[in-house]
């Protein structure tokens, strides 16, 4: 059997933590900006580090697994 737990976990904080979709920190003109469908070099930075961050938490503080089939 395959664990997709850890699969489906990355694709959703990548959707979420994408820089500009839904939030960015540090936007443009404030410290977060929601929408804006814009980044920078710094707001990838950051997001890459909240990514990892929230992704060693999922899997390996929670444990996170989903087996199908």
């Amino acid at each position: 059997m395959s664990d997709w737990g850890p699969v489906f976990v990355s694709i959703v904080l990548f959707v979420l933590l994408t820089p500009g979709l839904l939030f960015q920190i540090p936007g443009r003109s404030r410290c977060v900006e929601f929408g804006n469908f814009q980044t920078s070099g710094a707001s990838i930075l950051i997001h890459s580090l909240l990514y990892f961050g929230f992704v060693c938490i999922f899997f390996l503080a929670i444990k996170i697994h989903l087996y199908i089939g």
